[in-house]
């Protein structure tokens, strides 16, 4: 989509402002639904998944959702292909070096098998090179079933998470109306966050602009990541207060959000579909689904993603932005850098993370205790 230059002193406003909305967003819609959780007695886990996956979701959809009617359906796979990487690589890395973060057994069980289920079927609708609105309704379909279940299956959290949240939120004398207040919290909190990641996409494609970079290389990188930085923003924040069930489930809810409803609105809104180009089907939607894969042995061993394992999928994304970077120019490196992430890199990591989920499986045969219980806190 083509935009009107923006002045570089404009673009450092937005930019900054963009910031400021993210960061004031994330903490008003965290507070917001935590609090709602506590009152209601639904699991924060659940809340993660659903309200606040849900809601920092809501700029892919918009922008997913014009570019349809407008008639530049393409543009939606890549956004959510895109943020989906974003989310696996960056977020989760980025809250994983704050702190170690503890995976609930739910996730473990549920979310991240549905997760790389629902990115299989997205790659199979897309063979034909194109998902239709057949396609869409099914993806739409399944969106409304996986949040009736969410919402009927949720369970009291263990005693530990109980006690997390009691603290920070339960333990205070709350007025009748009191929910109002939270409800506000989180409608202002989603509202400063899409208007943030606006401002923020809208600078940082300014900057790039102004330096010389490519808008193709802009569109993949800048734009992708921006839509993401509500989810963000959210789980950053829910990690700096302690809040974990929030921080590693509404990047999980909210890449399922992104392949259901996100893309499923995008496909049956549009005339003729969402077109797959043949890159994307060879190369980044392989890529999302190799993110998705390699949460089930990260979040296995000791269901804790330590933050080596943070720092890894980060250099991961650097490795992911460098190819495109690489592939856009037609850079005579380009294959000596396939060469050795194919051959090297990849297969190692793949060898010691499946070696790390062997031994840590090994190491639990015949314990006991709660499967929420708190992971020990040693491995870093």
């Amino acid at each position: 989509m083509q935009q009107e230059r923006v002045p570089a002193p404009h673009a450092a406003l937005l930019i900054a402002s963009g910031l400021l909305g993210l960061a004031a967003g994330g903490e008003a819609l965290v507070r917001g639904a935590a609090r709602l959780a506590a009152a209601a007695g639904v699991a924060p886990l659940v809340i993660g998944l659903t309200v606040v996956a849900y809601g920092t979701s809501a700029p892919e959809l918009a922008v997913n959702v014009r570019s349809a009617l407008d008639g530049q359906a393409d543009i939606a796979l890549g956004n959510v292909v895109g943020s989906n990487i974003f989310n696996v690589l960056v977020i989760l890395g980025t809250s994983a070096l704050i702190a170690p973060l503890a995976v609930a057994a739910r996730l473990i069980r549920l979310e991240v098998p549905l997760v790389i289920v629902v990115s299989g079927a997205v790659y199979v609708m897309g063979l034909d090179g194109r998902i239709g609105r057949l396609d869409g309704a099914l993806l739409v379909a399944g969106a409304a079933a996986y949040t009736a279940y969410a919402a009927a299956s949720a369970r009291r959290e263990s005693p530990f998470v109980q006690e997390q949240y009691a603290r920070e939120f339960g333990r205070r004398a709350r007025r009748p109306w009191a929910w109002t207040g939270d409800l506000a919290l989180i409608a202002a909190g989603l509202a400063l966050l899409v208007v943030g990641a606006r401002w923020l996409v809208e600078g940082g494609v300014a900057v790039a602009r102004a330096v010389g970079v490519s808008e193709l290389v802009v569109g993949l990188t800048i734009v992708a990541a921006g839509t993401s930085l509500p989810e963000v923003a959210a789980s950053v924040v829910a990690t700096l207060r302690g809040e974990r069930d929030i921080a590693v489930g509404n990047v999980v809810g909210s890449n399922l959000c992104n392949l259901l409803v996100v893309l499923g609105a995008s496909a049956t809104l549009a005339p003729a579909g969402v077109a797959v180009a043949p890159a994307a089907m060879g190369f980044d939607i392989p890529v999302m689904i190799a993110a998705a894969v390699a949460c089930l042995p990260i979040f296995v061993t000791g269901r804790l993603i330590a933050r080596w394992e943070g720092a890894l999928c980060l250099a991961y994304y650097g490795a992911y932005v460098a190819y495109l970077v690489l592939d856009a120019a037609g850079h005579d490196a380009l294959p000596a850098f396939s060469g050795v992430m194919l051959a090297f890199v990849l297969p190692l990591t793949a060898v010691t993370l499946v070696a790390l989920a062997a031994r840590d499986r090994w190491a639990a045969t015949g314990a006991t205790g709660d499967a929420h219980r708190d992971p020990p806190s040693g491995r870093r």
